[in-house]
């Protein structure tokens, strides 16, 4: 929803140095709002899928290209929540079909999301039964913490991890095993190969799937910050100049690419 995005991004944006352009862009597909949207923002609302299953990713991923080749070329892209699933399957796919094609983009910024399961699987990775009860526990969790009801009734205070995480992030994870994936043998060309962001907070209940996704990108490639905050990107003054920061970054990054 662009709205939303644009929102998100405007408290940390304008404290950026350098001469910076976005494209703010809808789903494709009418959608029901996610919890606790409406509260905020009026309809319509969009989403990239309506499921996950292998056949609706892969149509967002046409449309995904479609729109880069039509509106392009963009030297990054900025995603928030589902918009991190897409990008991250859609650079997960790339990698694993047109290895020898760069992607249509030369940075990537994720805030708050991973890539699904599902989507793992279908690229033939091992996806244990510890992760399917991680993703499935945060996913509940966030779906009753993002609530209208969760909202009015307990604000900021509503945001808790399932699995205890702190601000550690992911200098503390066992590469063997981080929340159920185990990166130790994971096939090394299922990478992400352009520079990468990951914001996350630790308060945020799906945040174990946004350090999943770190684990995908090449580690000197690749930056990580915890805003310490919950399923959004909070408006203090130290977050924004941090954020503001990682985006000056991957400007950098996608100049010398």
């Amino acid at each position: 929803m662009q709205a939303g995005m644009r929102q998100r991004q405007q408290r940390f944006l304008h404290r950026t140095r350098g001469d910076f352009s976005f494209d703010f862009v809808n789903g494709f597909l009418p959608s029901d709002p996610a919890a606790g949207v409406d509260l905020f923002y009026p309809p319509p609302y969009y989403s990239f899928w309506n499921d996950l299953a292998i056949e609706s990713v892969r149509k967002s991923h046409k449309w995904l290209r479609d729109l880069l080749t039509r509106n392009g070329p963009y030297d990054g892209v900025m995603c928030f929540s589902q918009g991190c699933s897409l990008i991250a399957s859609f650079c997960l796919y790339h990698q694993a079909e047109t290895p020898r094609q760069p992607l249509p983009f030369k940075v990537a910024i994720f805030l708050c999301g991973g890539v699904p399961l599902q989507v793992l699987e279908d690229l033939g990775l091992d996806v244990s039964k510890e992760a399917w009860e991680v993703n499935d526990k945060g996913a509940k969790a966030l779906a009753e913490q993002a609530s209208t009801e969760a909202i009015l009734t307990a604000g900021l205070d509503r945001w808790r991890s399932t699995e205890g995480l702190n601000a550690s992030g992911d200098a503390a994870l066992d590469p063997a095993n981080v929340f159920g994936l185990d990166f130790t043998k994971m096939p090394k060309h299922l990478r992400i190969e352009v520079p990468s962001v990951h914001i996350y907070g630790n308060k945020d209940p799906r945040c174990t799937a946004s350090l999943q996704l770190a684990q995908f990108s090449n580690p000197e490639l690749r930056k990580t910050y915890d805003h310490g905050g919950g399923h959004d990107v909070p408006r203090s003054t130290v977050v924004s100049e941090s954020i503001a920061q990682l985006v000056e970054w991957s400007a950098l990054a996608a100049s010398v690419r």
